[in-house]
């Protein structure tokens, strides 16, 4: 059964059946790169890379762009202040991005264009533009799309012109045919980077970027474009409007909009001083439960931040790591004997498996894809790594808990989940003190069990006896 996404441009769920057979082409739009990355950029970093994962885990060849803006007024403003060129301010928050991404459990792109390198596809939209009649240059060497030439625009944000044009913030000038053109080229003012075109020497505006990386990378229709809510007027309705009249085809077959993240019930504003930055929250908080929390709900609702959501994000995931201990616990201590229940374990992880997929078939329903994985670490708690469970054998059966920690390890992975704690050296120390407890008890030396006891409670290591042996945890 195919997975059914919801269309921002029908508003309805629909199946997603992409233009080629199991190949999906998607294109997110990537950050401006002025600054680092704030919470509210990490979800649409977040949500589609669990997309692009389920997809891949699913059979799908994925081809996942997302692009970097590195030229714009942002940029330009910000490098004049500190007296350098926009080029390295767009490096330095490049390089930012990447450190934030990659502690979000983000995995890279199939490519990550920048503006910069693809003038040339840029140029070439926009003279096709100009020579139907799509577009004008103005005196000064600008380049203005024609909005009221394109009789669909608006259809993605489902307003009509009239309607927007009241709601707008419109950049009024007397260079434009009309208020709701919008720019495909800037002609460069004193100080600003600059590019040659038919035009003027110039820079391009930001919409059109992204029409032509999506071009070059993806081909004349894509399958599914995605980005936050707040993109969907002007930027996504502009990229549709400049892309279906030079190339005369849909640009895009499905739109998928991430909600809003709100502080404390209010919108998230540098003025309000509710601003949080990726590394801000990272910092006290760790990448993982920022990734945890971002993932936790429906990905069209607005959620909102606070610090106590994060905390509970943090003891989630506690749980999650606990039963990947257990799990490898067990399997270190098991044996060859299945338990009676055998056949009824291995239908419940099928269960499991099948209400998992159903969730993330279901527009990508991660709320509930989160549940059943916490149903499965229930059953594997009670019917496989604990003494009270319903296999009565003493040690647990090596096939069924390597068949159980295998699909755990294939739900958390399409999730990006349980990568931030890896095994160390840190963790060989602590089985050698879980060792040597364990022949202080052989010897019957229970000052010395109590003292190792002691040290690993002070590590924050939580020990276990247990029929199999001793098993620690993190606290």
């Amino acid at each position: 059964m195919p997975m059914k996404i919801y269309n921002t441009l029908t508003r309805r769920k629909e199946e997603f059946v992409p233009l080629e057979p199991g190949v999906a082409k998607i294109y997110c739009c990537g950050p401006t790169v002025y600054d680092r990355i704030h919470i509210g950029n990490a979800r649409p970093l977040c949500v589609f890379d669990v997309l692009r994962r389920y997809l891949e885990w699913r059979g799908y060849e994925v081809r996942y762009v997302q692009n970097f803006t590195d030229v714009d007024d942002k940029i330009i403003r910000r490098a004049n202040e500190e007296g350098v060129s926009s080029g390295e301010i767009a490096e330095r928050y490049i390089a930012e991005y990447w450190i934030d991404a990659k502690g979000l459990g983000a995995r890279e792109a199939t490519v990550h264009p920048r503006a910069t390198e693809n003038m040339g596809e840029i140029i070439a939209i926009i003279s096709g533009l100009v020579e139907k009649g799509y577009a004008y240059a103005a005196a000064n060497g600008d380049v203005y799309f024609r909005t009221g030439r394109y009789t669909e625009y608006g259809k993605l944000s489902h307003q009509p012109l009239d309607d927007l044009e009241a709601g707008a913030r419109i950049d009024v000038s007397e260079l434009k045919e009309d208020p709701m053109d919008f720019a495909l080229w800037k002609a460069a003012k004193p100080g600003e980077p600059s590019w040659p075109s038919p035009w003027s020497d110039g820079r391009p505006g930001w919409h059109i970027e992204c029409s032509a990386m999506a071009r070059r990378y993806l081909g004349d229709t894509i399958d599914i474009h995605c980005g936050g809510q707040d993109l969907i007027f002007p930027h996504h309705e502009n990229e549709i409007a400049q892309s279906e009249c030079c190339n005369g085809v849909p640009f895009a077959r499905y739109w998928m909009h991430n909600g809003h993240i709100n502080v404390n019930n209010k919108k998230m504003s540098k003025s309000l001083g509710n601003f949080f930055t990726v590394r801000d929250v990272a910092e006290k908080y760790g990448y993982e439960p920022i990734r945890f929390f971002l993932i936790s709900s429906s990905y069209r609702s607005p959620i909102n931040y606070s610090p106590e959501v994060v905390e509970q994000g943090i003891t989630a995931l506690d749980r999650l790591y606990n039963c990947r201990d257990s799990l490898r616990f067990a399997l270190s201590h098991a044996g060859e004997e299945e338990p009676a229940d055998a056949q009824e374990i291995r239908e419940l992880l099928q269960t499991r498996k099948e209400q998992f997929i159903a969730a993330m078939e279901d527009d990508l329903n991660t709320a509930d894809a989160i549940a059943t994985l916490f149903e499965l670490v229930r059953d594997i708690n009670s019917r496989l790594t604990s003494s009270g469970g319903t296999s009565k054998s003493t040690a647990p059966c090596r096939r069924l808990c390597e068949e159980a920690s295998a699909l755990f390890d294939e739900l958390t992975g399409v999730l990006g989940l349980l990568y931030s704690r890896q095994e160390s050296s840190a963790d060989a120390e602590i089985e050698a003190l879980i060792a040597a407890r364990a022949e202080a008890r052989k010897q019957k030396n229970w000052a010395e069990s109590d003292r190792i006891r002691d040290e690993l409670k002070a590590m924050g290591i939580v020990v276990e006896d247990t029929p199999q042996g001793m098993k620690w945890r993190r606290a």
